[in-house]
């Protein structure tokens, strides 16, 4: 602990130099949004410097005395955030740099002056306050409540912001709460479970394909019992705020005063002409210390790891990096793979004991994440991992040291910067379900590789595998391969990337969903959207899909709701992609069937950009699910694949007996295949060599099995290379037999 407390505060103490030698070379200049000032995350809870009043809204002693209880200061108007307009950041927190884009604090000089029986939080205290949490789930089901519901799957516990619908629509999962009557007595409202101060509302309308439902303008009142309730003035008379023009882009809309209760409760007042009442929403709010209460206590996350808990723009993700390089300047290695639509570099950290070059036996290992540019937790999990095995290999923890010495770990925490550079702009909670999503010419990366799938189906359905096109190495088409192709940069710097390193095992982390999904991901029926496609190595993927899930704080808990609409607790938090939803180019298909590379894709959380306060406890939730994952490479037979003079032969196929996928040797001979335990019969066999059988037992323990073979070459190899040392070719029997029947042919004529 000593050791790894001296690595922390090393750390600490580079970031710190960074940013003053920043500071003096930029002087003024500090305030520019580019600035980048690394921070150390504190353990303090957020709300531990806030002091409000409490507050308990009195019980209306007349008509009319609700409105003398809550008069406030004349607030501006609302503002609305769209992805066209250009947002403005908030003042954030003491010691923590917020990236949510929509919220101005506003001044309540004014109204904390009056004597008002309103919960008003002070000046020093008047700042932007998290989520609480109904996108990430936090908020239960049990705390949502509404007037009326249409159906079941229309209920208060579908007005979550950005929740998805179902394909059908219908029955359980719908895409918004939507109320039973349209009228001004309907509300959906959420308790807290704890005083909190509350001091805004993000409103969507409802997701449809077929359906344009949204609330237009809405009350906000708020309750310590759920039976009194006070509503947000204006002045005088009820505040009523500006809802949604459209039914995806979020809007926010802050409280003119932060109001202390238990329960806060949206009274829609107007809705689209022609459709109804339905909404999605978030709530911003500080919960308020208790320490009386041992439920809440005991349900807060901590973490014990000083990383770097926030939100990284491109220039500070890159200044991270070089941080960590110079840390741990012997383990890391920075080089980019290419260059995205808009130019800016796909850098990669290489963290192993001899970065920059391959060593014969050691396999290779990779993280792929911001393939999505508004997928943003995967990235930032990645800068986080970084950060930690740097730590944790200079306090020679000796699980991290064997895997740094015993793994070449290849990490690319944003595939797609563009599209991360929109996202950011608009925020953690208003950047929609989309927005940033795709590269900057439109292309979703995570299926814009090559389709090998539908040429080898094609070729086993012609009975052609492996005469004529093998079950492995599958070759990319012409057609993809051309200038005109619709195929983004960044595909072609992966595909390039995974081409030249002989990658073993690899996770893409997505964004949307808690869930482990391996291939195949594209369906073998043409004509289904859905169905179980199961690759040769089925039973593998499935052991590397569960061993993620498995050690994951949440993903095999069989008490978390879905996400949206699908439930995968009946495999453990995994599921075969094609079984989910189809895809055709994917990365993990592409992987499978062009490299050696076994790759799944790991949705690490239902929502893609949490809040920047969300990060230490999804860092908790993942940090020993990454790692489990990478060792797994290590998992199955390794070995040599040598000539009689001890050479090793590149390029030799393994294959393992009553397995339709066979792999490659690397250029040193070296291979690595993942099995799960048990006896196998493999065989090595390369052009001009002759085959070799072995049996290979592979055990429970972690540590891959010993295999090597040695082949000797065939008699026509050795022919041919005897007559090309001499200058002669050898003849071939066949093409003088047709050269000699030629002949008598002009004979007889």
């Amino acid at each position: 602990m000593a050791r790894r407390g001296a690595a922390a505060l090393a750390l600490a103490l580079a970031l710190l130099a960074v940013a003053l030698a920043g500071a003096a070379a930029q002087g003024a200049a500090v305030e520019d949004p580019d600035y980048y000032v690394q921070e150390i995350w504190s353990r303090e809870p957020y709300y531990a410097r806030l002091e409000p009043e409490p507050f308990s809204p009195p019980l209306p002693s007349g008509p009319g005395e609700e409105e003398r209880k809550l008069r406030a200061s004349e607030p501006r108007p609302p503002k609305k955030a769209t992805k066209r307009e250009k947002l403005a950041p908030e003042t954030p927190p003491p010691g923590k740099k917020s990236n949510r884009k929509g919220v101005k604090t506003k001044s309540s000089e004014k109204a904390a002056g009056d004597d008002h029986r309103v919960p008003v939080a002070h000046d020093a205290v008047r700042e932007g306050c998290p989520p609480l949490g109904l996108e990430t789930l936090k908020i239960t089901d049990f705390q949502l409540h509404a007037s009326t519901s249409k159906r079941y799957g229309l209920g208060a516990h579908r007005g979550r912001l950005n929740i998805q619908a179902g394909i059908n629509e219908n029955d359980f999962y719908d895409g918004a709460w939507c109320a039973g009557r349209n009228d001004l007595h309907q509300w959906i409202e959420v308790d807290a479970r704890r005083l909190t101060k509350f001091t805004g509302v993000i409103t969507q309308g409802r997701n449809s394909l077929w359906l344009s439902d949204w609330v237009t303008s809405y009350k906000v009142m708020v309750s310590n019992d759920s039976h009194t309730w006070v509503t947000v003035k204006n002045g005088s008379g009820d505040m009523i705020f500006e809802g949604n023009s459209e039914k995806e882009i979020p809007v926010l809309n802050e409280l003119p005063v932060p109001m202390v209760a238990r329960y806060i409760r949206i009274n829609p007042q107007s809705w689209f002409d022609n459709g109804s009442i339905c909404m999605r929403m978030e709530i911003l709010g500080c919960p308020l210390p208790d320490p009386n209460n041992y439920y809440h206590r005991r349900n807060e996350m901590t973490t014990t790891d000083d990383l770097d808990f926030k939100h990284h723009n491109y220039k500070e993700m890159r200044q991270l990096m070089k941080v960590v390089n110079e840390m741990c300047s012997n383990i890391t290695r920075i080089y980019n793979i290419g260059k995205s639509h808009q130019g800016l570099k796909l850098y990669a950290v290489e963290i192993s004991d001899h970065p920059g070059e391959h060593e014969v036996g050691e396999p290779e290992f990779h993280y792929i994440a911001g393939a999505h540019g508004n997928e943003v937790l995967g990235r930032e999990l990645m800068l986080l991992l970084m950060q930690f095995l740097c730590q944790e290999y200079l306090a020679r923890n000796s699980r991290i040291v064997r895997l740094v010495e015993e793994t070449r770990i290849h990490i690319i925490p944003s595939l797609n910067p563009d599209g991360y550079e929109k996202a950011y702009e608009g925020g953690s909670e208003l950047g929609g379900w989309s927005l940033g999503r795709w590269t900057h010419d439109g292309i979703d990366i995570n299926n814009n590789f090559p389709d090998l799938n539908t040429l080898l189906w094609g070729a086993e359905d012609r009975q052609n595998v492996p005469r004529k096109v093998p079950n492995h190495y599958i070759a990319i088409p012409e057609w993809f391969l051309s200038e005109n192709a619709t195929v983004a940069a960044e595909t072609r710097a992966v595909i390039a990337w995974m081409e030249k390193i002989p990658f073993v095992l690899g996770g893409n982390l997505q964004g949307g969903e808690l869930v482990v999904a391996y291939p195949y991901d594209m369906v073998r029926s043409a004509w289904k959207m859905q169905e179980h496609t199961p690759t040769p190595d089925d039973h593998v993927f499935r052991w590397l899909a569960y061993a993620y899930a498995s050690t994951h704080r949440l993903m095999t808990d069989a008490r978390r709701r879905a996400c949206h609409t699908e439930d995968f607790q009946k495999e453990d938090g995994t599921v075969n992609g094609a079984s989910w939803h189809t895809v055709a180019g994917s990365l993990n298909d592409f992987s499978y069937l062009h490299t050696n590379c076994f790759e799944l894709s790991i949705y690490v959380g239902c929502d893609k950009y949490p809040h920047e306060s969300e990060l230490p406890e999804e860092w908790e939730n993942n940090r020993e699910s990454l790692i489990v994952f990478m060792e797994q490479v290590h998992r199955g037979i390794k070995g040599l694949v040598r000539d009689l003079h001890g050479k090793g032969i590149p390029n030799a196929v393994i294959s393992v007996e009553g397995v339709n996928h066979d792999i490659r040797t690397a250029s040193d001979g070296d291979y690595w295949r993942l099995l799960n335990p048990g006896e196998y019969m493999v065989t090595a066999k390369a052009e001009g060599f002759t085959s070799s059988t072995k049996n290979c037992v592979v055990g429970y323990d972690m540590g891959a099995t010993q295999c090597d073979f040695t082949l000797s070459k065939t008699n026509l190899a050795r022919i041919r290379e005897i007559m090309e040392k001499f200058g002669k070719q050898p003849v071939s029997l066949p093409a003088r037999r047709l050269k000699l029947r030629g002949r008598k042919r002009r004979q007889r004529g």
